[in-house]
This record gives C-alpha cells, sequence and structure tokens, in this order.
C-alpha cells in the first residue's frame, strides 16, 4: 500500500519542517488539497503555498483539485509537476480535454468521485486517466469519518479498470486509519490519503501502520 499524507491537517506554523518530517517517516507522496470556497465550502492553499511545499518535499506531490474552473487552477498547479493532478468529475464537463491538457504537461492526470457519486460517470474516461481518487468522506475539511459503503465501491471499480485499463490506480481519501486499512487493501486500493490519522501521533509509526 502506497501512503500519502494530506497536509490539511499538519501543523502550518511550521509547515516546513512537517514537510521534511514525513518524507522522513516513509511515505510515498504529498497530497496536496486545493480548494476554492465554491466547489467545496472551504478554501486551503494557493500556489505560493505549494511552491514552498514542493521546495521542502524530497517525496512527488499528488494534488487534488476541489475547485470549479479546473483548467484555469490546472495552469495555475503544473508548474509545480506533481506526479498526479486530479479534479472532480462532478465540476467537469470535458473531462477527457482536461486529462489530455494535464498530460501534456508531463504530469499523470487523474478522477475524483464524490462519495454519491456513481462510476458509469466514468467508465469510459477510465482509459485515459492514471489514477481514480475515491472520497471515502464528503469533501471539504480533515478528520470526518470513513463511509464503510466506499468499500463495495472500490471493488466495482477494479472490476472496470481490469476491463478498461489495468494499470491505473484506485487512491482513496478520507477517514482512513488503523481500523479500516485491511478492508482498503481487499477491496483494491492502492493508495491511501490520510492526515489527522498521521499528524496525530508519531508519523513513522502510523504511516507503516498503513502500509
Amino acid at each position: 500500500m502506497l501512503v500519502a499524507p494530506s497536509i490539511l491537517s499538519a501543523d502550518f506554523g511550521k509547515l516546513e519542517s512537517e514537510i521534511k518530517a514525513i518524507c522522513e517517516a516513509g511515505c510515498d507522496f504529498i497530497h496536496i488539497d486545493v480548494m476554492d470556497g465554491h466547489f467545496v465550502p472551504n478554501l486551503t492553499l494557493g500556489p505560493v503555498v505549494v511552491h514552498s511545499v514542493a521546495k521542502a518535499a524530497s517525496k512527488p506531490l499528488d494534488i487534488h483539485l476541489m475547485v470549479q474552473n479546473n483548467s484555469f487552477f490546472v495552469e495555475l498547479f503544473a508548474p509545480f509537476k506533481p506526479e498526479f493532478l486530479s479534479f472532480h468529475i462532478e465540476e467537469e464537463k470535458h473531462a477527457n480535454r482536461l486529462a489530455q491538457k494535464i498530460r501534456e504537461y508531463g504530469i499523470k492526470p487523474a478522477i475524483v468521485l464524490n462519495p454519491h457519486t456513481n462510476l458509469d460517470s466514468i467508465e469510459y474516461l477510465l482509459e485515459f486517466v492514471d489514477m481514480v481518487l475515491l472520497m471515502s468522506v464528503n469533501p471539504g475539511f480533515g478528520g470526518q469519518k470513513f463511509i464503510p459503503n466506499v468499500l463495495d465501491k472500490i471493488k466495482n471499480l477494479k472490476d472496470k479498470i481490469e476491463l478498461r485499463n489495468p494499470n491505473c490506480l484506485i487512491e482513496v481519501d478520507g477517514g482512513v486509519c488503523d481500523r479500516n486499512i485491511e478492508s482498503l487493501k481487499k477491496a483494491g486500493a492502492d493508495i491511501v490519503v490520510a492526515g489527522s490519522y498521521i499528524f496525530g501521533g508519531d508519523y513513522k509509526e502510523r504511516i507503516e501502520s498503513l502500509r
């Protein structure tokens, strides 16, 4: 299992040292939640802060856009060369075009689904993306409880991926901890995002508990 700590739960008063600490603790990616106050009722990180994160990080970035006007935000954050740049299907009318735009920057495009969004909405996009991020909480705030029926959604998505694009990864974000990690592994998740769980204890121990 690959682990991507969400810096939304980090101490922003010492963000540089927090980034270095989770990289040294053995994470695989740094997950960055970009919220615009419109698509979700919260505001988070702009490009100035992400630039600082990118300079401090020794692991690749995983940027998750929770925004309106996805194309504009792709242009803002593409210069930081994240490994993945993901956008929500609920907010994008031209998903194929946007995925291609992300790939032209040399970045792996990823698509995101909210807990209530049907998998049918992305079935014909699977061959154009490198990852699908399934939200296991309603996006906008950290520290929420995991929604259990997302486990069935992961299993169903895995079946679709095997048919359409076996190299596509499945990432899960929201309420991930040591109590549900085994269920996530069995369901077929490849990457987990965890914020409050990792930053609420010893970083190395918490990351290892999710392997």
